[in-house]
């Protein structure tokens, strides 16, 4: 699959990296990931298969490929609420109006199963950078409440 190497790669070399070499707080309630595009779909392979490490998860115009009913995606992940809005402290998926990437689907289905989410709109933009700057600008101040 392509980007398989990605995950294993940011778990085990890069966050290893970044923990050894900067002060940071490292545990799961003090991770984020967050990515745009191809990026969005690599957030969630990476950290809705691995919440014992990410409490905060960003897609900006993600390219989210959620072909099963959403309680059977992502190893069922989402089918108990209460246990995945318990572990999740934010779950943001935002677009550009003018995309139909489809994450108002997504997060309207994730509302209807009880899922927490956030969902952010940027007026009047495409697959661009002003949507994900807005995203963005929208997504950080939910990280460091």
């Amino acid at each position: 699959m392509f980007g398989a190497s990605f995950t294993p790669i940011l778990l085990n070399e890069v966050i290893p990296f970044i923990e050894g070499s900067f002060r940071t707080l490292n545990d799961r309630d003090n991770r984020a990931m967050a990515g745009l595009s191809w990026g969005g779909h690599e957030t969630f392979q990476t950290t809705l298969y691995n919440l014992d490490k990410f409490a905060h998860i960003g897609s900006f115009s993600g390219a989210l490929f959620l072909m099963d009913s959403i309680d059977k995606v992502y190893d069922g992940v989402f089918a108990d609420a209460a246990a995945f809005n318990g572990k999740v402290r934010t779950l943001f998926l935002g677009m550009g109006s003018e995309e139909g990437f489809g994450s108002d689907r997504i997060s309207k289905s994730l509302t209807d199963a009880g899922i927490k989410n956030v969902y952010y709109e940027s007026p009047g933009t495409h697959h661009e950078w002003l949507t994900w700057r807005r995203c963005l600008n929208e997504f950080l101040p939910l990280i460091f409440k």
